[in-house]
């Protein structure tokens, strides 16, 4: 059965177009555009070509021709995600997918095919499994993660600065998420080169990506399985052992959904950060000069930048209108992240600078928003303020134009991010970090990240053990903001 075409009318009249199937035209069914393919090269253009022709929300296609309605406007974007009422996040609501149009072979199939996740789940299962991984995620001490964090950072920065070069993309920004994601599960010892390509490889939709899935689950099903005979302090555990009751299968299968999402969306965030850090010499001399703090640039990356691009998908539980536009119930809807955080009617300059501003649609919103955000911040704020504390003069090893990317619907990341620097020792990984004296700081890295708000006492992952210190003597501001990072 062939799916109604969208009209962007509100009719039920079809589209006139060049013929379906049309490389050339970038468009397929009822002449609507396409997300993928030839014409579909530059995805953010493409947004604002829709934009212009539809307003903020726009008719387009999927692969194979599937039609999907994109949202491009912040406030419509806002709409569909605090009206679960009217949109639900469960595929087996969309028309595509019920009359056959959306085959299991399908490029996004991935993306698509039901799972019983909470970021699928409504009502009350929703308030069951999201209750559980909420619960999980308020007993990890992130202070003793920041330290974590840090420590790792140190460790990473140890295999490369001797040499004076480096990718920070493939020896940083996608080592690090993943061993902090290992500790906070409870798997340390599991972290590796293989784990690290394979969660780079499973949101892909590669040749590969069954395989690499079927070791993660490996990984995470025998963690399951150990935790469950014998509980330790760290977020498995608490997943395991929360009121809600959830078993060996939701566990394993809510710890691949936030191991995946947690690495892919703070890999690209750092490698972003960092990108613009070394080619934006307006962000860099904000940075320098001290009216921008790291925090500070993580969040403007979020809006200019987002790690997801796009989230796949919402789905009309009824007849609607959003964006002057009419909804029918079984309707696909494309959350549009990054085409609205640059929506014009509410960022008239996007070079404008976005400081306290965390209105960007980075971490989603609504019942489905981003439950471990303050972990992937974390994790940009400390790692970034860390690596270039060690490297203060690293530099964009080739030009900028040469850089290259890798796109698709849901997301757009940097492939290599080469950088060169003066060669440097190596340094206590248990260290506190360096700061330097105010006589480096007119040419030095000024950067700074705030201590977590004040919070109700909460079960906590054990830290290491402190170096053992001599008898401190009455300490002046500098030292209790060493002994404050350090946990002490």
């Amino acid at each position: 059965m062939t799916p109604e075409p969208i009209s962007p009318a509100g009719t039920d009249a079809p589209l006139t177009a060049p013929p379906p199937g049309c490389p050339a035209h970038g468009v397929g069914v009822g002449g609507l555009r396409r997300l993928y393919g030839p014409g579909a090269e530059n995805l953010e253009a493409l947004y604002e070509e829709l934009r212009a022709e539809h307003g903020p929300v726009a008719p387009a296609l999927l692969h194979d021709d599937v039609p999907i309605w994109v949202v491009l406007g912040h406030s419509e974007n806002m709409q569909l995600l605090r009206s679960p009422s009217h949109y639900s996040r469960d595929t087996r609501l969309w028309t595509p997918m019920l009359d056959g149009a959306v085959r299991p072979d399908h490029p996004l199939m991935p993306h698509l095919a039901w799972q019983p996740l909470c970021c699928y789940a409504e009502g009350d299962e929703h308030l069951r499994l999201r209750g559980a991984v909420g619960g999980a995620i308020s007993t990890i001490d992130h202070r003793g993660i920041r330290r974590h964090i840090n420590r790792a950072t140190q460790h990473l920065v140890n295999k490369f600065c001797e040499r004076g070069e480096a990718d920070l993309v493939s020896q940083f920004a996608e080592r690090l998420p993943m061993m902090v994601m290992c500790e906070i599960l409870g798997m340390p010892e599991e972290y590796n080169d293989r784990l690290v390509a394979a969660a780079r490889d499973l949101p892909k939709g590669t040749e590969t990506a069954i395989e690499s899935n079927a070791y993660i689950m490996d990984v995470l099903t025998r963690l399951t399985v150990r935790r469950r005979a014998a509980l330790e302090d760290d977020f498995t555990s608490h997943l395991i052992n929360h009121p809600a009751g959830l078993n060996d299968e939701e566990v394993s299968q809510h710890l691949r959904l936030i191991l995946i999402v947690a690495y892919e969306s703070t890999a690209n965030l750092l490698a972003n950060v960092l990108r613009v850090v070394l080619t934006d010499p307006r962000f860099r001399a904000q940075l320098n000069g001290g009216q921008m703090t790291v925090p500070q640039a993580v969040e403007q990356s979020m809006w200019d930048e987002p790690p997801f691009s796009t989230v796949l998908g919402y789905f009309a539980k009824q007849d609607a209108e959003l964006g002057g536009q009419r909804i029918r119930k079984g309707d696909g809807l494309l959350m549009g992240i990054a085409p609205g955080n640059v929506d014009p009617r509410v960022r008239p300059d996007t070079k404008a600078n976005m400081q306290g501003n965390r209105s960007h649609l980075a971490f989603s919103g609504g019942p489905h928003e981003c439950p471990g955000q303050d972990i992937g911040r974390a994790i940009a704020d400390v790692g970034v303020d860390a690596l270039l504390t060690r490297l203060p003069d690293a530099e964009l090893a080739i030009d900028e134009d040469e850089l290259e990317w890798q796109e698709s619907i849901s997301n757009r990341h940097l492939v290599t991010l080469p950088v060169q620097f003066a060669p440097k020792s190596q340094q206590d990984v248990m260290a506190p970090p360096a700061h330097r004296t105010p006589s480096q700081r007119s040419s030095d890295w000024q950067i700074s990240s705030p201590p977590p708000q004040a919070a109700a006492p909460e079960p906590s992952v054990p830290a290491p053990a402190p170096t053992p210190e001599p008898i401190r003597q009455p300490a002046g501001l500098f030292q209790r903001l060493l002994r404050w990072w350090r946990g002490d």
